[in-house]
Formats: structure tokens, C-alpha cells, sequence
């Protein structure tokens, strides 16, 4: 049975973490990751005002050969980075053992990776591997996907179900919404952007957990 791992990893521990610098940008999320032999071409979102020196820290790393605008909004802005992946040893650890990155989002508080893996096995060996590496890994939760009566809360670690649980009591996913984004915000204490992320990652955590079957999620 497949089991999806929620990892924090710091940014300095991987390459891609310290090309994305996040002293540069509010938060960053990747959309895909398309593998190429060596090369890994992310196509990642950058939210709020993109600034010319958050690129020019990009362009300047050595294995970065290209960053390019792709779409831009009032609040986002994604790009495609062309880079030599061979040497980020995180992404290895994955790759190596099979793991397939299911959303990876970067803030100030460090990188959250969800991961599935085909079993636990393979998520034991990844560990391993990226101990071996020096990477840091802090575990935020494990579940099998398609087993909804596997602990009682459906995958979601603590912060998720605290902002889904404050979202739902504040009447944000009421018809009007009775409270914002920011408003949420100020009651947890994290940014506007973060609650963003923690309610998308939620939920999907809490559909792949307590609605997905073996047979829809095949």
C-alpha cells in the first residue's frame, strides 16, 4: 500500500532550497517538477511582488542555467527554472527510491514536501538516504492514502486541522464568507499567504485520506 509522507526540510539543506531564497520572497510554491536525465525543469509560483533582486539571486547560482516568466498576476507570479539538478541530493533521495513529490511549498518557517512513496519501505530508505546526506528532515505526518480509517484525523497534522477547524468556525467557506484570509491570519498568528497554503494542503490531505479508494485513486 502507498504511504505519503509530509516532510519540513530547511533551505539550506538542498540546493533548490538555497536557489529559491526565501529572504527574497513571502512564500514559494512548486507546480510541477518534469525530470530530464541530469536536468529537473520546476515550473514554481513566487506570491506577491516578484523583486529584481529574488531573480538576479536565482541567475547567479552556478547550476542555474535559466529562470523564465511564465504567467503573471497581481499576487503571483510563475516562472520555469532550468537547472542541473544532478547535484541536489534531496531530490535524488526521492528519485532513487521512487517517490513521487505531490506539492512543495517554501516560507519562512522552512519547506513543506509532500511525498508518496509505494510503501514504507521505500520511505524508510529514503530517510536513510537523506540522513546519509546530511539532510534534515522533520516529519510532520504519514498516512496511507487509501485507507480512511487509519487515525482519526484523516492525515492532517496539527496546523492543518487547527487552520481547517478555524477556517469552518469563522465561516470562510460560507456563501457570503464570514471572515477573510487575513483575519485567519491574525487569529493563528502566521502570514495571509501561509494560511493560503495550510487550507489548499488540508484539504487536499483530507480528501486523498478520507474520500479517495483504492479503486478512484488508482
Amino acid at each position: 500500500m502507498s504511504v505519503i509522507a509530509e516532510v519540513r526540510i530547511s533551505p539550506d539543506d538542498f540546493e533548490l532550497g538555497q536557489i529559491l531564497d526565501l529572504d527574497e520572497a513571502s512564500a514559494i510554491e512548486l507546480e510541477t517538477l518534469v525530470p530530464s536525465g541530469d536536468v529537473t525543469v520546476p515550473l514554481f509560483w513566487v506570491y506577491e511582488p516578484v523583486e529584481n533582486q529574488f531573480l538576479d539571486t536565482v541567475r547567479r547560482y552556478p547550476t542555474v542555467n535559466s529562470v523564465t516568466e511564465v504567467d503573471v498576476f497581481d499576487d503571483r507570479t510563475l516562472f520555469r527554472l532550468d537547472w542541473d539538478a544532478s547535484q541536489d541530493h534531496l531530490f535524488r533521495c526521492i528519485l532513487d527510491n521512487e517517490g513521487q513529490i505531490l506539492g512543495a511549498t517554501g516560507t519562512a518557517e522552512g519547506w513543506d514536501f509532500e511525498i508518496r512513496f509505494s510503501h514504507r519501505e521505500a520511505l524508510s530508505q529514503y530517510w536513510t538516504c537523506c540522513e546519509d546526506a546530511h539532510i534534515s528532515l522533520e516529519m510532520i505526518s504519514v498516512y496511507n492514502p487509501t485507507d480512511p480509517g487509519a487515525g482519526p484525523w484523516y492525515g492532517l497534522s496539527k496546523p492543518q486541522r487547527e487552520a481547517l477547524t478555524l477556517a469552518v468556525r469563522m465561516g470562510y467557506y460560507d456563501i457570503p464568507r464570514g471572515c477573510t484570509t487575513e483575519e485567519l491570519a491574525d487569529e493563528l498568528g502566521i502570514s495571509d499567504q501561509a494560511v493560503t497554503e495550510r487550507l489548499r494542503r488540508a484539504i487536499g490531505t483530507f480528501v486523498r485520506h478520507a474520500l479517495l479508494t483504492p479503486e478512484t485513486d488508482a
